[in-house]
């Protein structure tokens, strides 16, 4: 490669990744969470974006033709997701097919994970098509809390970031709708029908009344989806062990990359709750709020007046985002647990003080760990009947995350159990279910389940 090659090659990342104006281009979201996804979507379309989520796991085949196997497994599901589409988007316009007219929202993260890589691989990999060369991606970064600024007008930036979240709490709770129904339901399928029906209704909702600001009128259409919902449930059919769900985001929450792992629990008599997708974002919002504060006190120690004005700039702006995300989201819980009986979102100050009481891991190392650790010690006081980590294979976080819980539920006496994912089938995944469910069920005999909170 020479000279020249290697300055395009890395201008290339720098002027093909960022944030970039989404007026008349279609925002391609790949498809993580399926309801959250989709309602995030419906906001942007609200908003005047053309925002369309990607048919995810059909060019898996691509995905893993165009990366080595080193990589992180949603690294290359979304790989493959945004090669089939603009495969097949090309063979649908023809002649008409533009890369320009489309920007792929692929964010990033800081820290060790390989997240924060992943546009830039995908950036190489697209280059190396010609005609994919000029396909953009619209990346937003945990660096500034996933801000929206410059993607549309400025005047609508906010408006725009409180509905978004509005939507990924609101997806949150339908997800935790569903397993709250599933287990329970009158007649096999009629919860997933009822669900797809009520994604849909919710989709339309807030692309309708996002726009305006318009909560009540989405928590109108959200109440009507919950009771319409309780209806499905049998009152006759026992409480069945609790079993709590945490790990890397995307694998915990895409249904084909854990080869529907809840589904496989529920078929073996357990009811599942699963970490949320706005911890997350509350997490992210927690980690610059926090560190802002430790950088604050460093120039008051330091007497740099710069440096304080500049973090106290930050404690404002992100302890503002937080603030907001914990009232929307207590705000929506609270509505909602009156009409059945969801669980609630831990905060994350409350997850940074676990660790710190159980010395068992530290907000200053970060990562999705910090979340997990404390994610399983809390399933743990509440009741919980086993703890299922689900991760991608050879994910740093995750096995982090093993390697410190294990020893404490075997202490604890409560099962656990590792489900890392690749595109493979592990012969013994079925075997291993059973045992942790048998296991969990024991549990529940002797000590019963939480009632939640």
């Amino acid at each position: 490669m020479t000279e020249s090659a290697k300055i395009i090659d890395f201008q290339s990342l720098t002027e093909k990744i960022g944030r970039f104006n989404l007026s008349n281009k279609t925002c391609l979201i790949p498809e993580m969470n399926r309801i959250g996804t989709h309602l995030l979507a419906a906001v942007f379309r609200g908003f005047g974006i053309h925002a369309k989520v990607m048919d995810t796991y059909k060019g898996l085949d691509l995905g893993k033709e165009y990366t080595s196997g080193k990589e992180c497994y949603p690294c290359q599901i979304t790989m493959g997701d945004i090669l089939h589409f603009m495969k097949e988007e090309a063979k649908r316009l023809k002649d008409t097919f533009d890369p320009e007219d489309y920007i792929y929202f692929m964010p990033e993260a800081d820290g060790p994970c390989r997240f924060g890589m992943y546009n830039k691989y995908q950036r190489i990999v697209l280059d190396s098509f010609p005609e994919l060369s000029r396909l953009k991606i619209g990346s937003l970064t945990t660096r500034d809390g996933y801000s929206l600024a410059g993607i549309i007008d400025d005047s609508r930036v906010r408006d725009l970031r409180k509905m978004s979240y509005f939507s990924l709490v609101v997806g949150d709770i339908l997800d935790r709708l569903l397993w709250r129904i599933r287990p329970y339901e009158k007649k096999a399928g009629l919860t997933d029908d009822f669900i797809e029906r009520a994604m849909h209704v919710m989709e339309g909702a807030f692309e309708r009344f996002g726009p305006a600001k318009d909560f009540n009128s989405v928590f109108k259409q959200l109440e009507a989806v919950i009771k319409e919902g309780k209806t499905i449930i049998d009152p006759g059919i026992p409480p069945k062990p609790l079993i709590g769900i945490v790990g890397e985001i995307y694998l915990r929450t895409h249904v084909h990359a854990n080869q529907d792992v809840i589904r496989v629990l529920e078929r073996y008599g357990a009811e599942v709750v699963n970490a949320s997708i706005a911890e997350w974002v509350n997490y992210t919002s927690y980690d610059r709020f926090r560190e802002a504060k430790i950088g604050f006190r460093l120039g008051l120690r330091q007497f740099r007046l710069g440096l304080m004005k500049a973090y106290l700039k930050d404690i404002i702006g992100f302890g503002g985002d937080l603030f907001y995300q914990e009232f929307r989201q207590k705000k929506t819980y609270k509505r909602i647990r009156s009409l059945i009986d969801l669980t609630e979102d831990h905060q994350v100050g409350h997850l940074e003080k676990t660790l710190i009481e159980k010395d068992l891991f530290n907000f200053d190392v970060g990562t999705e760990a910090c979340l997990s650790i404390a994610g399983i010690v809390e399933y743990a006081r509440e009741g919980y009947n086993g703890v299922v980590n689900v991760y991608p294979f050879t994910c740093m976080p995750s096995t982090t995350t093993s390697a410190v819980v294990r020893p404490l539920m075997s202490e604890l006496g409560i099962p656990y159990l590792d489900t890392p994912y690749d595109s493979s089938f592990q012969p013994g995944r079925e075997a291993a279910i059973r045992t942790f469910m048998y296991q969990a069920n024991q549990h529940f005999k002797r000590h019963g389940r939480k009632e939640k909170k």
